[in-house]
């Protein structure tokens, strides 16, 4: 094993030495970025397995420093032992010496910010309740059937030519008009915020600004919801007990979007592309002995939208696959090396259907949340795109495919095809908006436990540390524009009341006479 870190990051290599490889850095160390990362990640990762095994140190831009973490076990103990690896980016120790300036490309990805993924703990589980809590209120049909008109509308843009690119006119479109129109912002969405989502991840130097821009938008959005609540995902993390300030509420917005439209535009392209370079995966699908959600499950292990997620940091000195850590190290999750990792996979090209224990999504108490809305965008998306042109075909060589990565993912630049020129689709005009969940009868609900106390936040913890793009002076938001939970409506029970049980289901009624009878009783 090698002994990693022990030069000064930026530090020039002597001479004839092989560190003036420019996927080599200081130290011997290989860089996680740069032409190698980017042209053949799946080599890189063979590479590094080979020379340190589960857990590899590596160089970020500006040759910082960092592991990643390539086994798929070791990956499922990073993810849940927060105990042990922390989300809060201020423990690393770069940031803490001054090694990795605020400018650094990758700044938009680890500035802390009052958010659920930068959180453990108490905090972590307010915060991240507030999400999941307004997912549950996202009506699943619905948005199925905004993602197919969607989608048919993306189509009529470019059905009657008989040419197309997928990546630019479909796969970095349908999630973005998704998630504005779940976001309750639709009239927001234009080529302009497409392009600053993709680029804020890459690590440009155009990151910091597209990143700005996205805040500007979800920070309009937020006062609008907090003057004008409307049925939409904005609306309800502004509303929810958990009492977020207006910079958290901002901070969740992006994360969600970043994360939703990333992951969903790579997956859809990934899809696309299996199915036009790979004539088994296609006549599978094609002749019903696989599914498009199925489908996407094994794009999933074999091309997840993620590569690696950034990051974790030790919380003290500790041991992962054989290497020291020490407090305040940097570790990347490794996606797509834990996904071929050889312990759980041996053979990289058996079918993996109906097999979720990828880590395309993450794990532990950070897994990706809204991991189905991107399942439904991939499954919906591609589906109506192959029922309206059915004979597409790749329209250059597989070889000319060409693909741009960074630490994080790594996603088509194009992906041209041509089809039989085919009419437009007349589409429906529902009402955009309506994404909400119809809500149950009081005495329908089920509870399994009394409902947990959200404590209120402290007073340091409820202002936040506000991050440089972030709106408004230092300060908590003041107490009016807080949201007051509503007093109950007249004749209806307190919140605190237990709401009456539903008897059990039929199938449970029928099970539990089964074993009576089997017991004798």
């Amino acid at each position: 094993m090698t002994t990693p870190f022990h030069h000064e990051p930026g530090a020039v290599p002597p001479p004839q030495c092989p560190a003036h490889n420019l996927d080599i850095g200081p130290g011997g160390l290989r860089r996680l970025h740069g032409p190698e990362a980017e042209n053949n990640p799946a080599g890189l990762y063979d590479k590094l397995r080979a020379e340190h095994g589960t857990v590899a140190p590596v160089l970020l831009h500006g040759d910082v420093p960092a592991w990643l973490v390539l086994g798929h076990s070791e990956n499922l103990h990073l993810t849940r032992t927060p105990s042990q690896f922390s989300r809060d980016s201020r423990r690393w120790r770069a940031l803490q010496d001054g090694s990795v300036a605020p400018d650094h490309p990758l700044a938009p990805i680890f500035t802390w910010q009052p958010v659920c993924v930068f959180a453990d703990g108490a905090k972590h589980e307010r915060q991240r309740g507030a999400v999941t809590d307004s997912m549950e209120r996202i009506d699943t049909r619905g948005v199925r059937r905004h993602i197919n008109r969607f989608s048919n509308r993306l189509v009529n843009d470019f059905c009657e030519k008989g040419t197309a690119d997928l990546v630019s006119q479909f796969a970095e479109h349908l999630p973005m008009m998704v998630m504005c129109a779940i976001f309750g912002m639709p009239e927001e969405y234009d080529e302009r915020l497409v392009q600053a989502a993709r680029d804020m991840t890459r690590g440009t130097e155009t990151a910091v600004a597209s990143n700005a821009h996205i805040v500007a938008v979800l920070t309009r959005l937020v006062e609008r919801r907090r003057a004008e609540p409307a049925p939409d995902f904005a609306s309800w993390l502004v509303e929810h007990p958990a009492t977020m300030t207006d910079i958290e509420v901002v901070e969740h917005l992006r994360l969600i979007l970043i994360a939703a439209y990333e992951s969903t535009a790579n997956l859809i392209a990934n899809v696309l592309r299996m199915v036009l370079i790979d004539p088994r995966f296609r006549a599978r699908l094609s002749g019903g002995h696989m599914t498009v959600p199925e489908a996407v499950e094994q794009t999933l292990w074999d091309e997840p939208p993620f590569t690696a997620v950034f990051g974790r940091w030790a919380v003290g000195d500790t041991e992962l696959g054989g290497q020291q850590i020490k407090a305040g190290d940097a570790l990347l999750v490794g996606i797509a090396p834990a996904n071929t990792d050889p312990t759980v996979r041996p053979d990289l090209n058996a079918d993996m259907g109906g097999n979720r224990a990828h880590l395309a999504f993450s794990g532990g108490p950070h897994e990706c949340p809204g991991q189905d809305i991107g399942r439904a965008i991939a499954d919906v998306g591609v589906d109506a795109l192959l029922m309206r042109l059915p004979d597409l075909e790749l329209g250059v060589g597989e070889s000319e495919l060409r693909w741009v990565g960074n630490i994080m993912s790594r996603h088509l630049v194009e992906l041209p095809v041509k089809f039989a020129p085919s009419p437009q689709q007349k589409l429906d005009a529902d009402p955009l908006s309506v994404m909400a969940r119809t809500p149950r009868p009081a005495d329908a609900w089920e509870i399994s436990s009394p409902a947990r106390t959200v404590p209120e936040p402290r007073q340091e913890e409820a202002a936040g540390a506000q991050p440089a793009h972030a709106p408004g002076a230092p300060g908590a938001v003041p107490a009016a524009a807080q949201p007051v939970p509503a007093a109950p409506a007249p004749g209806t029970a307190p919140v605190a009341t237990i709401p009456r049980q539903r008897r059990p289901a039929a199938p449970a009624r029928l099970w539990q006479a089964v074993t009576r009878w089997w017991n004798g009783y």
